[in-house]
């Protein structure tokens, strides 16, 4: 491997004031269910214009929490996107449900969500469109069946970002938009995920089930119980986030105005530098009057096949920490093999995947990085 410094497809940014937070929220009372954890929902929600926000362990424990709120259950269907990690299905699946999966649409490396609406039948319970990238997804072809269905955003990439104006996770949005705060995404809290909603049954469901499904909420103790009463009403998880880690989240959402914008930086310098590359194609833009999260930035070799594979290792032997986002869904052997999930309905899904690779994208990149990261991908095309 090259001496060059190693440059990931993505990396967290954490910062002296980020280490202040965390510091004081270890001195507090509560490290744990206290205060910190409202004041972050609260934050978040106000700032994607919300009216719930519900803090979770991880990005997957907030889809799994979605799926339940959304009444998901044996026998039913959930439809998705074969482009996206497997929490975004496994959701359903945790649930008794089934996973269908709906080809991508080509112009966007998103759900088609044309195709997705025209395939809701009696089983489908709710549809998981996937903001993949960071492109915020086109939702607006779902209204028709959102009488019929929960529409549950995976927004995991796409915190900060907003189509038409209106911020991802926000009014107007999915029934429920998920976010993940894992360390690769546009804010972190180390591990943890977000769920937020306008719908406040929907956000009572969120609460219980983070919390093995127990309450002191609406109940009516017995004539010789006390203050210590709580119900299970449902079979929930421990899906709690710390009070440790939304102090760390709550220093990080003062700056992501700013690393949404620098992200939208370096994909803007990328696209200039890789614009006469024909052994490549650049990944769909965001629409006029809509933000991209840029949580990646996949370039597609045309070629693809034998081509990408020797892309990548060139890559990866220049000192790039390049990634392939994703394998699709269906492909995972326990969906293929134990499952029984066809391989064959997904076409453009598999043209995409035949020549994805994730290159760095990450708000502490230089100008300087991108260049070579440039050069790098220059020479590393067969």
């Amino acid at each position: 491997m090259t001496s060059a410094t190693f440059l990931p497809y993505a990396r967290q940014e954490i910062t002296d004031a980020d280490v202040a937070a965390v510091t004081a929220a270890l001195r507090e009372p509560f490290i744990t269910q206290g205060p910190a954890i409202e004041r972050f929902e609260r934050a978040v929600a106000e700032r994607v214009g919300a009216r719930h926000c519900v803090a979770f362990s991880s990005g997957t424990a907030a889809l799994h929490g979605a799926a339940f709120a959304a009444g998901v259950g044996p026998g039913d269907e959930v439809i998705s996107s074969p482009i996206t990690f497997a929490a975004s299905t496994n959701c359903g699946l945790y649930l008794g449900a089934d996973a269908r999966f709906v080809d991508i649409d080509p112009a966007t490396w998103n759900l088609d969500t044309a195709a997705a609406a025209a395939a809701v039948g009696p089983r489908t319970k709710a549809i998981v469109p996937v903001s993949f990238a960071g492109l915020p997804v086109d939702l607006a072809p779902l209204d028709a069946v959102r009488d019929r269905v929960t529409v549950i955003e995976d927004g995991c990439h796409a915190l900060g970002g907003h189509r038409d104006g209106r911020w991802v996770g926000g009014e107007g949005g999915a029934d429920i938009t998920i976010f993940s705060l894992h360390p690769a995404k546009a804010i972190t809290t180390g591990e943890g995920g977000l769920a937020t909603t306008e719908d406040d049954e929907l956000a009572d469901r969120l609460r219980l089930f983070r919390t093995h499904g127990i309450t002191k909420q609406g109940i009516s103790p017995g004539e010789h119980e006390g203050g210590w009463y709580y119900e299970m009403q449902a079979l929930g998880f421990n899906y709690r986030i710390t009070d440790i880690q939304c102090a760390l989240g709550l220093s990080q959402l003062e700056r992501l105005d700013e690393w949404v914008a620098r992200r939208n930086e370096i994909a803007a310098l990328y696209r200039e530098l890789l614009a006469d590359e024909e052994r490549i194609a650049l990944p769909p833009a965001a629409p006029a009057g809509s933000l991209h999260g840029h949580h990646l930035f996949v370039v597609h070799v045309r070629a693809g096949g034998a081509a990408r594979l020797s892309t990548f290792d060139a890559l990866r032997e220049a000192g790039l920490g390049v990634q392939v986002h994703y394998i699709p869904v269906y492909r995972l052997p326990y969906y293929r093999d134990v499952l029984g999930v066809p391989q064959d309905a997904c076409p453009h899904a598999e043209d995409y995947y035949w020549g994805a690779i994730s290159i760095p994208m990450y708000p502490s990149l230089t100008d300087a990085d991108v260049h070579r990261v440039v050069d790098d991908l220059h020479r590393a095309l067969p």
